[in-house]
């Protein structure tokens, strides 16, 4: 079974960008990620469809 999420290292390896990359991209919102403890996290999903274009974030109203 394949994981829910993603951590920081194995995120850069599926988009082929460096930790300080990504790390500036969640600091810029630039890319969809949570928080867990202290831990950034990515969902799988999420990201394979962001990837595609496809993804669209839900605002909270």
């Amino acid at each position: 079974m394949d994981k829910i999420t993603l951590n920081v290292k194995e995120v850069c390896g599926v988009l082929g960008l460096s930790k300080t990359t990504v790390y500036n991209m969640v600091r810029m919102n630039e890319i969809p990620y949570i928080k867990a403890r202290g831990r950034i996290l990515f969902n799988r999903e999420v990201i394979e469809s962001w990837t595609r274009g496809k993804y669209q974030e839900k605002v909270k109203n």
